[in-house]
C-alpha cells in the first residue's frame, strides 16, 4: 500500500505517536511529508497515544520537536481518558512530578490520606517494577482500585527501553489487585478519537500503530482497519496479530511512502 495513496474511504486516520512519528528525540525522517500528503487530500487526522498526560502536554512536546500543528487536527491522550473517569474526587497517585503537575493541573484531585483508587501514569526514569513490590502488595491489601492511565509496557525514549505504567498494573493484577485500564487497546479512547473525528462511520477510520498489544489488538476490537508499523517497537520480531484479523497494510515506517501489503 502506498501511504500517499490510501484509499479514499479512509476520511478519519488515527495515527500514533511514539514509534511511528519520533522516538522522544526527533521527528522520524519522511513523516511530516506523509502527514501533509494526508491533509492535502482531506483527511482529518487525529494523533492517538497512550501517554498519561493531557493533550497540551503533548502538543508542546510535538512543538519542542519541531512538528509543524497543521499537520494534524487534534490529540487524543489515554491520560485525558483515564483523568475523566477520576476527575472530582480524591485518589492516590503514582507517576513522576511532571505527571502530577500536568494532570492536576487538568483537575486531578490527589488524596492527603488514604486512599481507595488510585491513578498510576507511570514510572520515573531507570525505575523498575520490583522497585514498587512493597507498594504493590499494600495497594492489594486495601483493594485499591489502581486506574491506569497508561497501558503501553515499554516505550523507547532517545535509545532507552522505559517501563511504562502498563507493565505496574500487570504486576498489580497478577497479584490479586484491580486495575482500571485506559488508552489503546480500550474502548474509552477510541470513543473519544472518533467523537473528535465527528463520529464518522466505522469503515472511513483507519489506524496507524507500531505496537501489537496496543494499537493493533485495539484497531481489532474495535472494527476498524489498521497499518502496521513494523519497525517500531516490535522491529525485528515476527508479528502476532489477534486471531482472524490482519492490517490492511505493513509499512516498515510512517515516513516510508510505499509499504507492503499485509
Amino acid at each position: 500500500m502506498d501511504l500517499y495513496a490510501l484509499p479514499d474511504r479512509y476520511r478519519l486516520i488515527l495515527c500514533d505517536l511514539w514509534g511511528c512519528v519520533h522516538d522522544g528525540r526527533r521527528i522520524f525522517p519522511g513523516v511530516p511529508e506523509t502527514l501533509a500528503a494526508w491533509k492535502q487530500q482531506g483527511r482529518t487526522i487525529l494523533f492517538v497515544t497512550n501517554a498519561p498526560r493531557s493533550a497540551d502536554a503533548i502538543r508542546a512536546q510535538l512543538l519542542a520537536l519541531g512538528l509543524d500543528p497543521t499537520l494534524d487536527d487534534g490529540i487524543v491522550t489515554a491520560g485525558e481518558a483515564g483523568l475523566a473517569a477520576v476527575r472530582g474526587r480524591p485518589v492516590g497517585f503514582c507517576g513522576t512530578a511532571a505527571d502530577l503537575a500536568d494532570l492536576t493541573a487538568r483537575g486531578l484531585v490527589v488524596a492527603e490520606g488514604s486512599y481507595d483508587e488510585l491513578a498510576c501514569a507511570g514510572l520515573a526514569s531507570g525505575e523498575t517494577v520490583a522497585d514498587y513490590a512493597a507498594e504493590l502488595a499494600a495497594w492489594r491489601d486495601a483493594d485499591v482500585l489502581m486506574h491506569c492511565l497508561n497501558p503501553d509496557r515499554i516505550v523507547h525514549h532517545m535509545g532507552e527501553v522505559m517501563v511504562c505504567a502498563g507493565a505496574l498494573a500487570d504486576a498489580y493484577e497478577a497479584l490479586g489487585g484491580r486495575v482500571a485500564w485506559y488508552g489503546k487497546p480500550y474502548p474509552a479512547i477510541y470513543d473519544l478519537a472518533l467523537a473528535l473525528g465527528g463520529n464518522p462511520d466505522r469503515d472511513t477510520v483507519l489506524a496507524v500503530g507500531d505496537g501489537l498489544q496496543t494499537d493493533m489488538a485495539g484497531a481489532a476490537a474495535f472494527g476498524i482497519d489498521a497499518v502496521f508499523v513494523a519497525d517500531g517497537i516490535h522491529a525485528g520480531e515476527e508479528p502476532r496479530f489477534p486471531a482472524g484479523w490482519r492490517p490492511v497494510a505493513t509499512v516498515s515506517g510512517l515516513g516510508t511512502a510505499a509499504g507492503a501489503g499485509a
